[in-house]
């Protein structure tokens, strides 16, 4: 199976190299923000690299993007929008799903990147750890509101065991860690209000 949706590894390429291009930024450039070795960015750029979670949080945390839109709009590629900016029905067959190549973690862009808030649907495997630097979280209003499963959430120094029905509304920015300790995979959604883009 393919670590990413062919043509989402494409878009992906594309949205990563117009981001870096719109700040006027080298390869060392975003390496130096992001902690990505300029190795790593450029073949991502090329779409030769599949990134995995952590590489997208921090990415996304150089430009100053939640993760989400990073992906939401590498997933609007195709402009389905209509002229009123509204995209109408979204079919769980036709939605694109990025797939992390080191955990096996699964997410899928609920509302495309016109709509004011954006919704996602994580599916962690079981045992799998995802972590995310804190700026990864700045500019950004979040819940996680979890689904089935239970996720341990590290919010800094904070650890919350969470199950079905729980959520957790994040605060200032901090070093944050999902987790599946259990056997069973886990599904969540998380739900973030834009902020301005950079």
């Amino acid at each position: 199976m393919s670590n990413i949706v062919d043509p989402l590894v494409g878009r992906i390429a594309n949205r990563v190299h117009a981001e870096r291009e719109r700040r006027g930024w080298t390869l060392a450039q975003l390496a130096e923000a992001s902690g990505v070795s300029r190795a790593m960015i450029n073949r991502i750029e090329r779409g030769e690299s599949s990134p995995t979670a952590v590489v997208l949080g921090k990415l996304s945390a150089a430009f100053q993007l939640s993760i989400a839109s990073l992906l939401a709009l590498a997933e609007d590629g195709d402009g389905t929008a209509g002229p009123d900016g509204v995209a109408g029905a979204s079919r769980r067959t036709g939605t694109a799903e990025w797939q992390d190549p080191a955990t096996g973690y699964r997410r899928r862009q609920i509302t495309g990147p016109d709509f004011p808030a954006e919704v996602a649907e994580i599916r962690l495997p079981a045992g799998a750890r995802v972590p995310y630097p804190a700026a990864a979280f700045a500019f950004v209003r979040q819940v996680v509101w979890v689904l089935d499963g239970r996720l341990t959430f590290h919010d800094g120094e904070r650890c919350h065991d969470l199950g079905p029905g729980d959520s957790i509304e994040l605060g200032e920015p901090a070093e944050r860690v999902f987790a599946n300790t259990t056997g069973a995979e886990c599904r969540y959604a998380v739900i973030l209000a834009r902020g301005a883009r950079p």
